[in-house]
């Protein structure tokens, strides 16, 4: 069990499960394209059958390791303990290289939803972004407990727009709801794997949760009510806001091109787009802080095992938060050239699920190699049934990787396997400067 940090506040159960619901949704912003490549028919049925072969595999995977192992890097600590040093660097880099990509966005995104209220303001789009990363930079460098009470004020402002939406529409009797035939048929094989890659999108980050474990309140038990409880929010909002958006007959191509508030401004008129436009302000600004906070850990713990410059794992002497690696994130964040959302999503879940299956790996490892360590959550399955259940997410991850590639989106796809590669180069340059890596990496071996 991790040891409290002297003088640190911790995050509670309620705060954590509002900064998860940020970490991996941020609500159903993002969504919108789902109904474009997948239609009526499909777009449920894939919001359906997505979370459950690649959600709730992952979710059980990074329980359980974090009930063995609640520590400060998370993901990054787990590799390390199953596969060793160079995997372990693989996993964080691969990490911070999608989650530079993810961050850059969401100031954009927060400048789009404000010309709603606002045309015009998007010729102010660069000082606008960068008050905002530098914003929400401060903000985590306060610590994590003011992260976690803003993300439970700005959590509200995104749920509650959509739950009034969702009202609005019942309430009138001129939308019916019904829920469309399931089916996938005449979906393009491209259109297929981005609107994969669309849904996974918007259930990911799981583990990204995992970073701060030792500055949460009794984190074990505090991370499997809050998980769980995140997952059923997450699912609920967006499958009413989806059948919602299908009632109101909305054309797809608007859809697209002006988000959830034209669905608000169809049903409830001006004031109800109004709300919907703030909550996806609100929505980005929390996203932009919550991810930030799960990111700058990793930069802190890499630093520790002589992966990273030294100055990375400084700790600020007040606020006991590792300040210099929240700077240098924010300043990358703030140059990072942005991608369309199309090539976003490739480069993101290409990244992401590369790590994230060294973390089902290190999952099997090491219920082998230390099959006797007390794990309060436990998978119910024989290291057998880990495989075979590891084949689910692995399978649509390929298929969604697969559609990209097919749809067109060769550089995207190109870039995020290039960065794949690019791990394994960086490797290569820390051992040569720092040959003490590679005698740590015998020794451990030996032993």
């Amino acid at each position: 069990m991790p040891t409290p940090i002297p003088g640190k506040r911790q995050l509670r159960l309620v705060q954590l499960v509002a900064v998860i619901f940020l970490t991996v949704s941020g609500g159903p912003y993002g969504l919108e394209p789902l109904l474009t490549y997948a239609g009526n028919n499909g777009a449920l049925l894939l919001l359906i059958i997505t979370p459950i072969l690649w959600d709730i595999p992952t979710i059980f995977t990074v329980l359980e390791l974090n009930s063995m192992m609640p520590v400060t890097g998370g993901y990054y600590q787990w590799v390390k303990k199953a596969l060793g040093l160079r995997f372990a660097f693989y996993e964080g880099w691969w990490t911070w290289l999608y989650t530079f990509v993810d961050l850059a966005i969401y100031p954009v995104l927060f400048v789009e939803y404000t010309s709603y209220f606002f045309p015009g303001i998007e010729a102010y789009k660069t000082p606008i972004c960068l008050i905002i990363i530098w914003a929400g930079a401060a903000l985590n460098i306060l610590g994590i407990v003011p992260v976690g009470e803003t993300s439970l004020v700005l959590g509200g402002f995104v749920i509650l727009p959509f739950i009034i939406l969702f009202l609005t529409a019942f309430a009138s009797h001129n939308i019916l709801f019904s829920i469309p035939h399931p089916s996938l048929s005449g979906i393009h094989f491209s259109s297929l794997g981005l609107a994969l890659f669309t849904v996974i999108w918007n259930f990911c980050g799981w583990d990204n949760t995992m970073t701060y474990a030792e500055e949460v309140e009794r984190p074990i038990r505090s991370y499997i009510k809050s998980t769980i409880t995140a997952f059923i929010l997450i699912f609920t909002v967006y499958f009413i806001t989806v059948l919602t958006t299908q009632a109101s007959g909305i054309n797809f191509s608007v859809l697209n091109k002006q988000g959830f508030p034209a669905v608000g401004l169809l049903i409830g008129g001006n004031w109800l787009g109004s709300l919907i436009a703030a909550g996806g302000m609100a929505s980005t600004l929390g996203l932009f802080s919550a991810i930030l906070l799960s990111v700058s850990r990793i930069p802190k713990v890499m630093s520790d095992d002589k992966l990273l410059p030294a100055k990375l794992n400084r700790v600020h002497s007040k606020f006991k938060t590792p300040y210099v690696s929240i700077i240098v994130c924010a300043v990358i964040v703030s140059v990072m050239i942005l991608w369309t959302f199309a090539d976003l999503l490739i480069i993101d879940i290409t990244l992401y699920g590369a790590g994230l299956f060294l973390e089902f790996l290190a999952l099997i490892i090491l219920r082998r190699k230390m099959a006797d360590v007390k794990r309060p959550f436990k998978i119910r399955l024989s290291v057998t049934g880990l495989c075979l259940m590891t084949i689910m997410p692995f399978s649509i991850y390929l298929l969604g990787l697969t559609g990209s590639f097919v749809s067109g989106n060769f550089s995207a796809v190109l870039f995020a396997l290039a960065a794949l590669v690019s791990a394994e180069i960086i490797w290569q340059i820390i051992i040569k400067l720092n040959p003490s890596i590679k005698l740590q990496r015998l020794g451990d071996n030996l032993h």
